[in-house]
Protein backbone atom coordinates (compact mmCIF):
# COMPACT_ATOMS: atom_id res chain seq x y z
CA UNK A 1 0.00 0.00 0.00
CA UNK A 2 1.61 3.50 -0.71
CA UNK A 3 2.61 5.69 2.22
CA UNK A 4 -0.20 8.32 0.51
CA UNK A 5 -3.18 6.19 0.60
CA UNK A 6 -2.39 5.03 4.22
CA UNK A 7 -1.75 8.28 5.55
CA UNK A 8 -4.98 8.96 3.78
CA UNK A 9 -6.54 5.88 6.21
CA UNK A 10 -5.55 7.12 9.11
CA UNK A 11 -6.63 10.13 8.87
CA UNK A 12 -10.42 9.11 8.15
CA UNK A 13 -10.29 7.13 11.22
CA UNK A 14 -11.04 10.17 13.44
CA UNK A 15 -14.63 9.70 12.33
CA UNK A 16 -15.32 7.08 14.39
CA UNK A 17 -17.42 7.95 17.55
CA UNK A 18 -14.79 7.45 19.92
CA UNK A 19 -17.90 5.98 22.40
CA UNK A 20 -18.93 3.80 19.24
CA UNK A 21 -16.08 1.56 17.47
CA UNK A 22 -18.53 0.76 14.55
CA UNK A 23 -19.39 3.66 11.98
CA UNK A 24 -23.08 3.46 11.74
CA UNK A 25 -22.68 4.76 8.36
CA UNK A 26 -21.31 1.51 7.02
CA UNK A 27 -24.19 -0.16 4.94
CA UNK A 28 -25.44 -3.82 6.05
CA UNK A 29 -24.73 -6.45 3.39
CA UNK A 30 -27.00 -7.06 0.26
CA UNK A 31 -26.91 -10.95 -0.84
CA UNK A 32 -26.96 -11.57 -4.34
CA UNK A 33 -28.13 -14.57 -6.64
CA UNK A 34 -25.73 -17.58 -7.80
CA UNK A 35 -22.57 -17.01 -5.38
CA UNK A 36 -20.92 -20.45 -5.26
CA UNK A 37 -17.35 -22.21 -5.16
CA UNK A 38 -14.58 -22.74 -2.92
CA UNK A 39 -11.89 -20.10 -1.85
CA UNK A 40 -8.37 -20.32 0.23
CA UNK A 41 -6.45 -17.95 2.15
CA UNK A 42 -3.43 -18.38 3.92
CA UNK A 43 -1.19 -15.84 5.78
CA UNK A 44 -1.57 -14.06 8.66
CA UNK A 45 -2.27 -15.38 12.38
CA UNK A 46 -3.45 -12.24 13.41
CA UNK A 47 -5.97 -12.35 11.61
CA UNK A 48 -7.11 -15.51 11.31
CA UNK A 49 -10.06 -15.51 14.32
CA UNK A 50 -11.40 -12.53 11.66
CA UNK A 51 -11.13 -15.04 8.36
CA UNK A 52 -12.83 -17.77 10.18
CA UNK A 53 -15.79 -15.12 11.56
CA UNK A 54 -15.85 -13.69 7.97
CA UNK A 55 -15.89 -17.25 6.18
CA UNK A 56 -18.40 -18.69 8.56
CA UNK A 57 -20.81 -15.09 8.36
CA UNK A 58 -20.45 -14.87 4.39
CA UNK A 59 -21.39 -19.38 4.67
CA UNK A 60 -24.24 -18.59 6.58
CA UNK A 61 -25.44 -16.32 3.30
CA UNK A 62 -24.13 -18.51 0.66
CA UNK A 63 -24.08 -21.98 1.83
CA UNK A 64 -22.85 -23.54 -1.66
CA UNK A 65 -19.95 -20.99 -0.84
CA UNK A 66 -16.79 -22.26 1.32
CA UNK A 67 -13.91 -20.07 2.24
CA UNK A 68 -10.64 -22.39 3.62
CA UNK A 69 -8.92 -20.36 6.19
CA UNK A 70 -5.16 -21.23 6.80
CA UNK A 71 -3.42 -18.55 9.54
CA UNK A 72 -0.15 -19.34 10.24
CA UNK A 73 2.11 -15.93 9.62
CA UNK A 74 2.09 -13.04 7.41
CA UNK A 75 5.04 -14.37 5.84
CA UNK A 76 3.01 -17.65 4.30
CA UNK A 77 0.73 -14.69 2.28
CA UNK A 78 2.65 -13.74 -0.51
CA UNK A 79 4.52 -17.28 -1.85
CA UNK A 80 0.61 -18.42 -1.56
CA UNK A 81 -0.60 -15.60 -3.98
CA UNK A 82 2.42 -16.04 -5.92
CA UNK A 83 2.04 -19.63 -6.88
CA UNK A 84 -2.03 -19.48 -6.60
CA UNK A 85 -2.46 -21.87 -4.22
CA UNK A 86 -4.35 -19.07 -2.48
CA UNK A 87 -7.22 -16.51 -3.92
CA UNK A 88 -6.58 -14.59 -0.31
CA UNK A 89 -3.38 -13.24 1.59
CA UNK A 90 -4.23 -11.62 4.97
CA UNK A 91 -0.94 -9.84 6.30
CA UNK A 92 -0.70 -8.06 9.45
CA UNK A 93 1.77 -5.57 7.64
CA UNK A 94 2.31 -4.58 4.20
CA UNK A 95 4.20 -6.55 1.78
CA UNK A 96 8.11 -5.82 1.78
CA UNK A 97 9.78 -4.76 -1.53
CA UNK A 98 10.88 -8.30 -2.25
CA UNK A 99 7.37 -9.68 -1.53
CA UNK A 100 6.12 -7.12 -3.99
CA UNK A 101 8.75 -7.67 -6.66
CA UNK A 102 8.73 -11.07 -6.73
CA UNK A 103 5.26 -10.91 -7.73
CA UNK A 104 5.41 -8.44 -10.09
CA UNK A 105 8.32 -10.21 -11.95
CA UNK A 106 5.85 -13.15 -12.21
CA UNK A 107 2.12 -11.40 -13.10
CA UNK A 108 3.42 -7.93 -14.29
CA UNK A 109 1.37 -6.11 -12.05
CA UNK A 110 1.30 -5.59 -8.02
CA UNK A 111 -0.17 -7.19 -5.75
CA UNK A 112 -3.55 -6.22 -5.02
CA UNK A 113 -4.54 -4.94 -0.83
CA UNK A 114 -7.19 -3.67 1.12
CA UNK A 115 -7.54 -2.71 4.74
CA UNK A 116 -9.85 -4.51 6.81
CA UNK A 117 -9.39 -3.50 10.32
CA UNK A 118 -7.19 -1.45 12.31
CA UNK A 119 -5.21 -2.87 15.72
CA UNK A 120 -3.21 -1.38 18.68
CA UNK A 121 -0.03 -3.48 18.41
CA UNK A 122 0.24 -4.53 22.45
CA UNK A 123 2.70 -4.57 24.97
CA UNK A 124 1.17 -6.94 27.33
CA UNK A 125 2.26 -8.06 31.12
CA UNK A 126 0.48 -9.96 33.30
CA UNK A 127 -2.23 -8.90 35.21
CA UNK A 128 -1.44 -8.90 38.52
CA UNK A 129 1.57 -6.22 37.06
CA UNK A 130 1.55 -3.18 38.42
CA UNK A 131 3.69 -1.29 35.90
CA UNK A 132 1.52 1.83 34.93
CA UNK A 133 3.38 3.19 31.65
CA UNK A 134 6.48 2.37 29.46
CA UNK A 135 8.21 4.32 26.79
CA UNK A 136 9.12 2.78 23.74
CA UNK A 137 12.68 3.47 24.91
CA UNK A 138 12.40 1.20 27.56
CA UNK A 139 10.66 -1.61 25.42
CA UNK A 140 13.73 -1.54 23.32
CA UNK A 141 15.45 -2.03 26.05
CA UNK A 142 13.92 -5.05 27.37
CA UNK A 143 13.30 -6.49 24.01
CA UNK A 144 16.30 -5.61 22.00
CA UNK A 145 19.82 -6.80 21.65
CA UNK A 146 22.03 -4.02 20.27
CA UNK A 147 18.81 -1.03 21.43
CA UNK A 148 19.69 0.81 18.41
CA UNK A 149 16.35 3.26 19.67
CA UNK A 150 17.24 3.77 22.60
CA UNK A 151 20.70 3.52 23.52
CA UNK A 152 22.14 2.69 27.06
CA UNK A 153 21.90 -0.83 28.74
CA UNK A 154 18.93 -3.41 28.99
CA UNK A 155 16.37 -3.73 31.04
CA UNK A 156 16.73 -7.17 32.78
CA UNK A 157 14.70 -6.96 36.02
CA UNK A 158 11.32 -5.40 36.41
CA UNK A 159 13.53 -3.38 39.37
CA UNK A 160 15.25 -2.32 35.90
CA UNK A 161 11.87 -1.34 34.44
CA UNK A 162 10.79 0.98 37.67
CA UNK A 163 8.99 -1.44 40.28
CA UNK A 164 9.88 -1.71 43.44
CA UNK A 165 8.99 -4.56 46.51
CA UNK A 166 9.14 -8.41 45.49
CA UNK A 167 8.95 -6.96 41.60
CA UNK A 168 12.11 -5.49 41.97
CA UNK A 169 14.54 -8.36 41.65
CA UNK A 170 12.45 -10.48 39.65
CA UNK A 171 14.25 -11.33 35.98
CA UNK A 172 11.26 -10.10 33.22
CA UNK A 173 10.37 -13.37 31.13
CA UNK A 174 10.29 -11.98 27.61
CA UNK A 175 7.96 -13.93 24.92
CA UNK A 176 7.29 -12.51 21.55
CA UNK A 177 6.47 -14.04 17.94
CA UNK A 178 8.23 -15.77 15.40
CA UNK A 179 9.81 -14.81 12.16
CA UNK A 180 7.42 -15.40 9.74
CA UNK A 181 4.88 -13.01 11.68
CA UNK A 182 3.96 -9.63 10.80
CA UNK A 183 4.11 -8.63 13.95
CA UNK A 184 7.52 -9.42 14.44
CA UNK A 185 8.42 -7.89 11.80
CA UNK A 186 5.98 -4.52 12.70
CA UNK A 187 7.17 -4.94 16.37
CA UNK A 188 11.22 -5.00 15.41
CA UNK A 189 10.38 -2.12 12.76
CA UNK A 190 8.45 0.09 14.88
CA UNK A 191 10.04 -0.17 18.54
CA UNK A 192 13.70 -2.08 17.85
CA UNK A 193 14.61 0.66 15.02
CA UNK A 194 14.67 -2.66 12.70
CA UNK A 195 17.20 -3.98 15.62
CA UNK A 196 17.63 -7.65 16.66
CA UNK A 197 15.53 -9.47 19.30
CA UNK A 198 17.45 -10.84 22.19
CA UNK A 199 18.32 -14.04 22.38
CA UNK A 200 16.09 -14.75 25.57
CA UNK A 201 12.71 -13.86 23.61
CA UNK A 202 11.06 -16.77 23.98
CA UNK A 203 9.14 -17.31 20.21
CA UNK A 204 5.91 -18.59 19.45
CA UNK A 205 4.15 -19.82 16.74
CA UNK A 206 0.94 -17.66 17.02
CA UNK A 207 -0.59 -14.68 18.84
CA UNK A 208 -2.77 -16.60 21.39
CA UNK A 209 0.33 -18.67 22.40
CA UNK A 210 2.30 -14.80 23.35
CA UNK A 211 -0.71 -14.06 25.37
CA UNK A 212 -0.86 -17.15 26.91
CA UNK A 213 2.33 -17.61 28.11
CA UNK A 214 2.57 -13.98 29.66
CA UNK A 215 -0.86 -14.87 31.53
CA UNK A 216 0.56 -17.98 33.28
CA UNK A 217 3.92 -16.07 34.10
CA UNK A 218 3.50 -13.63 36.44
CA UNK A 219 6.82 -11.68 35.58
CA UNK A 220 6.17 -12.46 32.09
CA UNK A 221 5.89 -9.26 28.86
CA UNK A 222 5.48 -9.69 25.18
CA UNK A 223 3.26 -8.54 22.54
CA UNK A 224 0.42 -9.07 20.68
CA UNK A 225 -2.60 -7.29 18.59
CA UNK A 226 -5.12 -6.05 20.91
CA UNK A 227 -8.12 -8.68 19.77
CA UNK A 228 -5.96 -11.52 21.42
CA UNK A 229 -6.01 -9.53 25.10
CA UNK A 230 -7.60 -11.67 27.84
CA UNK A 231 -8.44 -11.59 31.60
CA UNK A 232 -5.00 -12.76 32.03
CA UNK A 233 -3.36 -9.88 30.88
CA UNK A 234 -3.43 -6.22 30.63
CA UNK A 235 -2.05 -3.80 27.91
CA UNK A 236 0.49 -1.51 29.23
CA UNK A 237 -0.35 2.08 28.09
CA UNK A 238 2.83 3.66 26.32
CA UNK A 239 4.83 6.84 26.03
CA UNK A 240 6.98 7.92 22.92
CA UNK A 241 9.51 9.02 24.74
CA UNK A 242 10.16 10.13 28.77
CA UNK A 243 8.30 12.97 29.72
CA UNK A 244 5.28 12.15 27.26
CA UNK A 245 1.86 11.05 28.35
CA UNK A 246 1.35 7.51 28.22
CA UNK A 247 -2.12 6.21 26.15
CA UNK A 248 -3.83 3.22 26.34
CA UNK A 249 -4.81 0.58 23.56
CA UNK A 250 -8.42 1.91 23.83
CA UNK A 251 -10.35 2.30 20.45
CA UNK A 252 -10.18 6.15 21.24
CA UNK A 253 -6.51 6.52 21.74
CA UNK A 254 -5.64 4.29 18.60
CA UNK A 255 -8.30 6.28 16.25
CA UNK A 256 -6.90 9.32 17.25
CA UNK A 257 -2.62 8.21 16.43
CA UNK A 258 -1.96 8.36 20.12
CA UNK A 259 -0.72 5.27 20.92
CA UNK A 260 2.10 5.34 19.01
CA UNK A 261 2.42 1.24 17.86
CA UNK A 262 -0.77 0.82 15.70
CA UNK A 263 -1.34 -0.84 12.45
CA UNK A 264 -3.84 -1.65 9.24
CA UNK A 265 -4.35 -5.28 8.58
CA UNK A 266 -4.93 -6.13 5.22
CA UNK A 267 -5.86 -8.37 2.49
CA UNK A 268 -3.74 -8.61 -0.64
CA UNK A 269 -5.22 -10.58 -3.86
CA UNK A 270 -4.06 -11.49 -7.41
CA UNK A 271 -6.10 -9.18 -9.29
CA UNK A 272 -5.36 -8.17 -13.48
CA UNK A 273 -5.55 -4.33 -13.99
CA UNK A 274 -8.77 -2.94 -15.69
CA UNK A 275 -10.54 -6.56 -15.53
CA UNK A 276 -13.33 -7.41 -12.57
CA UNK A 277 -12.81 -9.54 -9.73
CA UNK A 278 -14.56 -12.84 -10.34
CA UNK A 279 -17.95 -12.92 -8.26
CA UNK A 280 -17.18 -15.35 -5.26
CA UNK A 281 -13.75 -13.08 -4.63
CA UNK A 282 -15.90 -10.04 -5.09
CA UNK A 283 -18.55 -10.61 -3.07
CA UNK A 284 -16.76 -12.01 0.01
CA UNK A 285 -14.85 -8.57 -0.05
CA UNK A 286 -17.90 -6.35 0.12
CA UNK A 287 -19.24 -8.56 3.17
CA UNK A 288 -16.02 -7.98 5.05
CA UNK A 289 -16.22 -4.18 4.38
CA UNK A 290 -19.69 -3.83 5.02
CA UNK A 291 -21.54 -3.58 8.67
CA UNK A 292 -22.25 -7.04 8.74
CA UNK A 293 -18.09 -8.00 8.48
CA UNK A 294 -16.74 -4.94 10.54
CA UNK A 295 -19.19 -5.70 13.25
CA UNK A 296 -17.23 -9.45 13.34
CA UNK A 297 -14.29 -7.24 13.51
CA UNK A 298 -15.26 -5.37 16.85
CA UNK A 299 -16.41 -9.06 18.01
CA UNK A 300 -12.48 -10.41 17.38
CA UNK A 301 -11.27 -7.17 19.61
CA UNK A 302 -9.99 -5.48 16.65
CA UNK A 303 -11.39 -1.58 15.91
CA UNK A 304 -13.55 -1.46 12.59
CA UNK A 305 -12.53 0.59 9.70
CA UNK A 306 -14.91 3.70 8.48
CA UNK A 307 -17.26 3.72 5.64
CA UNK A 308 -14.97 6.68 4.75
CA UNK A 309 -12.28 3.84 4.28
CA UNK A 310 -14.37 1.38 2.88
CA UNK A 311 -15.54 3.63 0.11
CA UNK A 312 -12.05 4.10 -0.80
CA UNK A 313 -10.83 0.28 -0.79
CA UNK A 314 -13.67 -0.46 -2.74
CA UNK A 315 -12.99 2.28 -5.23
CA UNK A 316 -9.16 0.91 -5.46
CA UNK A 317 -10.20 -2.75 -6.31
CA UNK A 318 -12.73 -1.31 -8.97
CA UNK A 319 -16.04 -2.08 -6.98
CA UNK A 320 -17.62 1.00 -6.75
CA UNK A 321 -21.33 0.88 -7.60
CA UNK A 322 -24.25 3.39 -7.09
CA UNK A 323 -25.87 0.64 -4.49
CA UNK A 324 -22.43 0.35 -2.80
Amino acid sequence: MKLGTAAALVASLSMIPAANALDQNLPAYQPVPGISGQIRSVGSDTLNEDMELWAKGFNERYPDAKIIVEGKGSATAPPALLDGSSQFGPMSRSMNGDESAAFQKKYGYKASDFAVAYDALAVYVNKDNPIKCLTLEQVDRIFSARRLGSGGRSIDTWGDAGLTGEWAAQPIAMYGRNEISGTYELFREQVMYSGEFRPEVKQQPGSEDVVSKVASDKFAIGYSGIGYKTDGVRAVPLAVSFGRECYDTSAESTYAGKYPVSRFLYIYLNKKPNEPIDPLRREFIKYILSKDGQAQTEKSGFYPITNEIRESELKRLGLSTPEN
